[in-house]
Order: structure tokens, then sequence, then C-alpha cells
């Protein structure tokens, strides 16, 4: 047992780790190409379309949405990327290793989660904020553009960096619980993916109700619209609300940790 483990130390050891792990720097990598990518492929349609397009649809288009419309995509990407953060450990039985260097389990946990939650910030903000610019920077001229100085544009584009980092938090939690990297990322996709298609059988008042609890479909929806739908939290209640969700998965699946073996 080292007892001179210090927090520090092991997020300077987790850090070693997320930046020498080839999967997580390609999916770093397939982030960006998907936020902003993706981003500058849609703008580039609209710009050109944009003449062709109904006088409704003019007045009701967001540049902004469509300028992050790549986080729809990018979600998964940074599902991969927290899930590979833990998973990866047991799948190659490194764990034991880890666990030897740094016994005190919510020390591991802290660390990781730490440079977890940094990296992805960055990373998120980074790519929201770039494919902001470039999107109203191909609008320009044509297409009606959003500025920052509007708050309610800051917000949205600070919260998709947000939304990022949260996801990527929740399926580091998932993937502490399920031990197995197919497994929680497969969970994961069902719940960002497969549970919208399957409340969308329920009638339509039942859906009112129940989407906009979900962490893509309504939480995730409203933290990345200016104006969020009529049936969905407004953009800090549901900041709140995913953030809740990752705080008791952090809590339950580190309880887990605790009491099983490694």
């Amino acid at each position: 047992m080292n007892s001179d483990t210090t927090l520090g130390s092991v997020v300077r050891s987790e850090w070693l780790k997320f930046r020498s792990v080839r999967s997580s720097i390609w999916c770093v990598v397939v982030t960006f190409v998907l936020t902003i990518g993706l981003g500058v492929l849609v703008t580039t349609v609209v710009r050109v379309q944009w003449h062709k397009m109904s006088t409704i649809n003019k007045l009701t288009f967001d540049p902004v949405q469509t300028s992050l419309v790549g986080i729809v995509f990018a979600q998964f990407a940074v599902g991969v990327i927290g899930s590979l953060f833990i998973t990866s450990e047991y799948s190659t039985g490194a764990i034991r290793s880890t666990l030897a260097a740094v016994p005190n389990r919510i020390q591991l946990i802290a660390g990781k989660l730490i440079v977890l939650v940094s990296c992805m910030l960055v990373i998120g903000e980074v790519a929201s904020f770039g494919a902001f610019f470039i999107g109203q920077a191909i609008y320009s001229g044509v297409v009606p553009t959003a500025s920052l100085s509007d708050g309610a544009v800051l917000r949205t584009v600070i919260f998709a960096g947000l939304y990022l980092t949260l996801l990527a938090a929740l399926s580091f939690t998932l993937g502490l619980l399920i031990r197995h990297s197919l497994a929680a990322i497969s969970i994961f996709v069902s719940i960002l993916l497969i549970l919208p298609l399957i409340l969308a059988f329920l009638p339509q008042s039942w859906q009112n109700d129940t989407v906009r609890f979900l962490p893509g479909e309504g939480l995730g929806h409203a933290m990345t619209s200016v104006q969020p739908g009529p049936n969905l939290f407004s953009p800090w209640m549901s900041f709140g609300i995913l953030t809740l969700y990752v705080v008791v998965l952090v809590a339950i699946s580190t309880s887990s940790f605790l009491r099983r073996d490694a």
C-alpha cells in the first residue's frame, strides 16, 4: 500500500493515461470533426439554399442551432471517451496495478473525474465555440447571423460544451458500474438514441411529460437551443437536472466500486 499517494499525484497519473491512450486521442479528434465538420457542412448547405427557403422558414431560422448541429453526433464520441477512461483498465487488467498504486478508491475516482471533466470541458467548449464562429462566418453576408453579445446565444454555446462534458462524466459512471466497454457504451447509446424512440410510441401527453427528462432529447436539446420548445425545461433547469443525474450516478457507482473487488 502506498500511503504517500496524494490527489495531485493521482491527477498527474490519470492525465498521463488520458493523453497516452490511443483510443482517447482518436475519440477527441472525432469529437472535433463531428462538432465542427458537420456544422460547416450544414451551414454551407443552408447558405447555398437560403434563397430557395420559404418566408416562414426564414423567419423561424436559428443560426445558432444549425452551427451546433454536430453536437448531436459528437455526444456519442464523448460517451466513448468517458466509458473507456475506466473500462479500458478492466479489459486489460490494469485496474489491479492501478489500485495497488492508489489503494484509496475515492481518491482514484476523484482523480479520474478531475482529469476527465477538465479535459472534456476544454474540448467541448473549444469545439462548440469553433463550430459557432465558423458557422456564423459562413452565413455572413447571406444568412442572418447571431452574436455572442446576445446573452441567450452566449449561454447556448457555453452550454453546448458543458453538455458534452456532462455526457462524458455520465458515461464514465456507467463504465464504472458495468466494468465492460461494449455494455457501458451500448447502454449510453440506448439512453440517448433508443429510449426516445420507445417513448415516441406513448400518447402525446405522456411524451410531453417524460421526454423533457431525457438526457439527450430533452435536457440536451434545451441546453443547446436559444429558445427551447414549450414542452422542455429552461436551459438552466435542464443543466441543473443533467448535473444532478451525473452527481447521483457518481455516488452510486463510487459506492459500488468501494464494495466490490477489482
